[in-house]
């Protein structure tokens, strides 16, 4: 046996036990309830609408102090 054939078969044999600690660390995560959720959905739908806001109004005062200064 080939030590590339060696590598193969470690290959295969890893992949099954990879899945299988995946799925043990799924079960470990601690999901949250539903109403938490929503809180935490609306808090960040809210938090990125904030932002975006901020960031629309800073680009319109940087456009005007650029138009300004190139005039």
């Amino acid at each position: 046996m080939g030590s590339s054939e060696k590598i193969e078969k470690a290959d295969k044999a890893q992949k099954p036990s990879f899945f299988n600690g995946v799925k043990a660390e799924m079960k470990k995560i601690s999901w949250p309830d539903k109403e938490s959720l929503l809180k935490q959905s609306v808090a960040v739908v809210c938090v990125s609408v904030v932002v975006g806001a901020i960031i629309t109004v800073l680009d319109l005062f940087i456009q005007y102090g650029v138009k300004f200064l190139t005039m």
